[in-house]
């Protein structure tokens, strides 16, 4: 078992790394729209990059931090009977849920995906508005990356509760 709380240990303590660089983006696109805001309405100045990059950052932020709201169980629930089981319970729907429904829907993303990403990458895909950011490429690429991180957490979400079901803790 002490193989499986190392792999788990590895997986939460990368996707809080993640997730503690991706809270900087929230304040980076916070500040960038006021930014967008004042010099739209205050000096009357546009910037298509600029609001562009609203767009880059909420794109990353969304995906890239699924896999960390996964791990502290800040996903959508309807727990009315749930919350109810036990530890032992909880940890077989999770284990199931995450076998049956998150892992094929992570593959799913990742496959279909990845000839849209190739094709972006082929030609270099940038914004179609004039000035807008020319790496359109980089952002079609969060889909697959996010799928990736999502299912790599997923596994340990799975191996974290069969160390519950084991008798064991992964916490």
């Amino acid at each position: 078992m002490t193989f499986v709380h190392a792999v788990v240990h590895i997986v939460d303590r990368f996707t809080d790394r993640c997730g503690r660089v991706l809270a900087w983006l929230s304040l980076a696109m916070a500040l960038t729209v006021g930014l967008i805001v004042v010099l739209r309405y205050g000096f009357s100045i546009g910037s298509i990059p600029l609001q562009e990059s609203v767009i880059y950052l909420h794109a990353s932020l969304f995906l890239l931090g699924a896999s960390y709201a996964l791990k502290n169980g800040a996903h959508v629930r309807v727990d009315i009977f749930y919350r109810r089981f036990s530890r032992r319970g909880q940890a077989w729907i999770d284990s199931l849920g995450g076998i049956i429904f998150l892992l094929p829907l992570c593959t799913f993303i990742f496959l279909s995906s990845w000839d849209y990403v190739f094709e972006s990458w082929s030609m270099f895909e940038s914004s179609p508005e004039p000035g807008g950011i020319p790496a359109v490429y980089l952002l079609k690429s969060l889909i697959p990356l996010a799928a990736a991180n999502l299912a790599l957490q997923g596994v340990a979400e799975i191996l974290r509760n069969a160390l519950v079901l084991a008798g064991s803790s992964a916490r």
